[in-house]
């Protein structure tokens, strides 16, 4: 079965797209098909892929709003990537009027699921219908959390969202596990955060070890690769390497 993971946190900042790109490139080198849906109409994943979103001819606005096939690029670090650009900002108003809205973005995937492994999608940082209709969409959810206690307090807000999906939208959705980012092993705050992370959240579903803050995650960006192409000794890669392996082991 394809396993359609949505990175979903309302906070922006988290790490969210790193995560994406990153763990899409480990489970490729895993030897599985993935694609990557960029469904932020920041474009932040699509200009990390090597993208411009100006260039783009079609977008998921297409799919969602026009119902017509979701528009993929191939083979761009051996995956394949739905990009996006602003205009994808309009799809959210558009939506409300629209029929059977919350399941366009999961009927645009369901053609495409014999052709891949894992489908991430990069969820936008809010809590509305993009969002909604990627956890619709999805079989599974990453929640990646900034170790910094402002970030830690909307969490709350989050798993009653998907309480939400879960109860009317998706029943079968479940949590794969929450991601600890931009962590700062000599920082008290992070450490403190860390912590209430493990105690809160630990009984819900797997808590990984921290990502580490690291430079090299933003040059790596900045170079439009992933970390392993840019900086293949990294210390990091080893935590993103453990998560892409659990995840094959989704149910």
């Amino acid at each position: 079965m394809t396993k359609i993971i949505a990175l979903f946190n309302q906070a922006g900042g988290v790490g969210k797209t790193t995560l994406t790109l990153n763990l899409g490139y480990h489970l490729q080198q895993r030897n599985h098909r993935v694609l990557l849906i960029d469904l932020d109409p920041q474009s932040s994943l699509t200009i990390f892929m090597g993208v411009d979103p100006e260039t783009l001819e079609k977008t998921p606005f297409d799919a969602l709003i026009n119902e017509e096939p979701l528009f993929i690029l191939k083979d761009i670090h051996g995956m394949d990537l739905a990009p996006t650009n602003i205009t994808l900002s309009a799809a959210e108003m558009q939506l409300v009027n629209l029929d059977f809205r919350e399941v366009r973005l999961s009927d645009a995937i369901i053609p495409l699921q014999k052709d891949y492994d894992f489908i991430l999608i990069d969820c936008p940082p809010s809590l509305g219908l993009l969002s909604y209709t990627s956890l619709v969409a999805a079989t599974h959810i990453l929640i990646p959390i900034e170790t910094h206690f402002k970030a830690f307090q909307g969490t709350n807000l989050l798993l009653q969202t998907i309480a939400r999906v879960k109860k009317r939208g998706n029943k079968s959705l479940q949590i794969a596990g929450f991601i600890p980012s931009r962590f700062a092993s000599t920082n008290s705050q992070d450490k403190r955060t860390l912590k209430a992370i493990h105690e809160q959240y630990g009984q819900v579903a797997k808590v990984y070890n921290p990502i580490p803050r690291l430079t090299a995650f933003v040059d790596a960006s900045e170079e439009q690769v992933p970390l392993a192409i840019y900086e293949p000794k990294n210390t990091a890669l080893q935590y993103l390497d453990t998560i892409a392996a659990d995840l094959e082991q989704l149910t």
